[in-house]
């Protein structure tokens, strides 16, 4: 079914029906992907009238029961809580407490939660940079798991030598040096936090490498030049993917700078852009013609009207949120697929 206004509805839920609806269209939605959601939301109300619920017995545990019903049931699509979630999130935005399972930690995430946290707020680290450091030194705090507790009563050197030789052993030198990084953060961490009682970051051996021997090779003009031809700027995403091909090969601009550029970053008068690095440094860049041409035939006839925030660069596919680095990433990997060979 593709059509929202066909879908029936009974049971508790049915009042949410309409306003549901208007939400999925502001966000963008196609009018099948919208449909999708309310036959969801109209078997959940379903399920709540057979159980005797209405809307404020709704909690994580009995939406994770209806999806346990809906497998049974043969249902094969829409059976995680990630299609609930913008049902969920409707919910919640108008005053339907969806109450939330109380996050229960063991000791290695707990702390790793809270060595976030640390990177975040004193480090100053980007999100993505700080994930990285989480996910490099989790193997580490896991191996001092002892009993369910952290035990760091024992750490020595040769602790850290058996970890930096471990990250060597990997595909890339620097993996190798981002994990030795992200252990010596997390040693200067754990001696601020007094969960050790003297500094062992400066105890971390360096992994070896060669001055100017990691330097990727620059793409040759040709090669750039059939990457922005691959996208097809008749179309929406065509315009945006041209756009942002042309601040990565003109401006030499990273995934991650790329997706935090900013409406408010462009100042088209006097022909300059905004450009958030790492570590939340500014930048203001000159913006060659040919790019801002790019950006405003983007803006003027790609960038949905759905577009949720004020970055640039949104997704292509409802709801219509800011592109990831990843997103960013995916550009590049599509349009040298459609480019094709050398």
């Amino acid at each position: 079914m593709s059509d929202p206004s066909r879908v029936r509805m009974t049971g508790p839920l049915t009042a949410f029906a309409d306003g549901f609806a208007a939400e999925l269209r502001k966000q963008g939605y196609r009018p099948n992907a919208a449909a999708n959601q309310l036959q969801l939301l109209a078997h959940l109300s379903r399920w709540l009238a057979s159980k005797r619920l209405d809307a404020t017995a709704i909690s994580m545990p009995v939406l994770n029961e209806f999806l346990d019903a809906r497998r049974a049931q043969g249902y094969r699509l829409w059976l995680s809580r990630k299609a609930l979630a913008p049902l969920v999130g409707y919910l919640r935005a108008v005053g339907v407490a969806v109450a939330t399972e109380p996050a229960v930690l063991g000791p290695c995430e707990a702390l790793l939660a809270r060595y976030h946290k640390y990177l975040l707020d004193m480090r100053g680290l980007a999100g993505t940079t700080a994930c990285g450091y989480v996910y490099m030194v989790r193997p580490f705090v896991e191996n001092r798991v002892a009993d369910d507790e952290l035990n760091w009563t024992d750490l020595r050197p040769e602790h850290l030598n058996r970890f930096v030789l471990a990250a060597s052993r990997g595909p890339s030198r620097g993996s190798a040096k981002l994990a030795v990084c992200a252990l010596r953060s997390l040693l200067i961490y754990l001696h601020m936090e007094g969960l050790i009682a003297q500094r062992l970051d400066t105890a971390v051996p360096s992994v070896a490498g060669w001055s100017l021997a990691g330097l990727p090779r620059a793409m040759e003009p040709c090669d750039v030049e059939r990457l922005l031809a691959a996208c097809d700027r008749r179309t929406g995403s065509g315009c945006r993917n041209f756009a942002i091909l042309m601040l990565l090969a003109r401006l030499g601009l990273r995934a991650g700078e790329v997706r935090k550029l900013n409406l408010d970053d462009i100042d088209w008068r006097t022909g300059e852009l905004v450009v958030r690095g790492k570590g939340r440094r500014l930048e203001r860049l000159p913006l060659p013609a040919d790019v801002g041409e790019a950006l405003a035939a983007y803006l003027q006839t790609g960038r949905p009207d759905t577009a949720q925030g004020r970055t640039v660069f949104v997704r292509t596919r409802a709801p219509h949120r800011a592109l990831s680095s990843t997103g960013v990433t995916d550009v590049v990997v599509a349009a040298a697929s459609r480019a094709g060979p050398h």
